[in-house]
């Protein structure tokens, strides 16, 4: 194991009720703005041409759990429990929430990039939770020297749909009944809750400032080859079922680019992670993800946008 590593699961962070009160709201707000894109015209457009989008909900939800598992058993005795539980988590999540401008900015394919944010959101409430009971479970359980996690999984799905359903539904009807309004606020609503998420992690970081100096040498590397293996895996499963090169990079983007609010919130609730579980580890792993893929988004988006795509 990293030297120091094994005490990073048993830290107490500093985080209150009321900051898990305000990650709530953040997390509501970014999937009410990402819902003002969707429309059921999307979720229909997957059935006229299905291939690109089945290959990207099988990337995020299939391989990449499954290549995640592999990772941290193959660095089994090296990182912690909670560390290894937080990537299985993170990668047990939908696309985040800037994809859609990432997959635009790199010029891919936006309607796909907007069908595959609204079916992976969706999807979400089913499949967060059981690919997360399924490869978390099997992880502790091949490991002896873990003790076996027993979360709630209703409770999971209770919160997963509170947070993804709920503001979905709403963004979705309010793009129905006012289209208008919709186009004129969208893009400010997105803008502001990137800023709103950045301006929270920065803020919990802020309060934890010690735990992240201390171990920031280690959750920066794994972190980095964790969200490169996501953008690889779309990007390669993609290329091997001979997807056009425009869905190819949407597809890379979408499994490389993860919902970590949401990981966040699940870490932070006590009825589904108890604290005495130690998710120290899960929480800093889940955070840096947050601020990384945004920065690995802009550079693999803005390389491609120089990049012309064959005609």
């Amino acid at each position: 194991m990293f030297e120091g590593l094994e005490l990073l699961d048993n830290i107490k962070l500093n985080f209150s009720q009321g900051g898990l009160l305000a990650l709530n709201f953040t997390l509501f707000f970014i999937m009410f703005g990402v819902a003002l894109d969707i429309k059921l015209n999307h979720i229909k457009q997957v059935f006229y041409k299905p291939k690109a989008a089945i290959i990207g909900i099988f990337s995020q939800f299939i391989a990449l759990p499954a290549i995640t598992f592999l990772f941290v058993w193959f660095l089994n005795g090296n990182i912690t429990a909670g560390v290894a539980m937080g990537m299985i988590l993170v990668a047990s999540c939908p696309g985040g929430n800037i994809s859609n401008f990432m997959s635009s900015h790199a010029n891919g394919n936006a309607a796909l990039s907007v069908s595959l944010t609204a079916i992976a959101t969706l999807s979400a409430i089913v499949l967060t939770p059981l690919n997360f009971s399924f490869w978390g479970g099997m992880y502790s359980n091949k490991n002896p020297l873990l003790v076996p996690i027993e979360i709630d999984p209703m409770q999971m799905f209770q919160t997963v749909l509170l947070l993804l359903g709920l503001p979905i539904i709403l963004g979705m009807l309010f793009n129905s009944k006012f289209p208008e309004l919709t186009q004129k606020i969208k893009k400010p609503i997105k803008i502001l809750s990137i800023i709103i998420f950045l301006a929270y992690v920065v803020i919990a970081f802020a309060g934890n400032l010690d735990h992240f100096l201390k171990y920031i040498k280690y959750v920066f590397l794994l972190v980095l080859i964790h969200n490169f293996l996501a953008l690889t895996t779309g990007f390669t499963l993609a290329s091997i079922f001979k997807v056009g090169r425009q869905n190819r990079r949407t597809i890379s983007i979408e499994t490389g680019i993860q919902n970590s609010g949401l990981a966040l919130v699940l870490i932070f609730n006590p009825k589904i992670f108890p604290p005495e579980l130690g998710t120290g580890g899960m929480a800093i792993i889940a955070a840096w993800w947050g601020v990384w893929h945004i920065l690995s988004g802009l550079v693999v988006s803005s390389f491609w946008s120089v990049r012309k795509l064959p005609t």
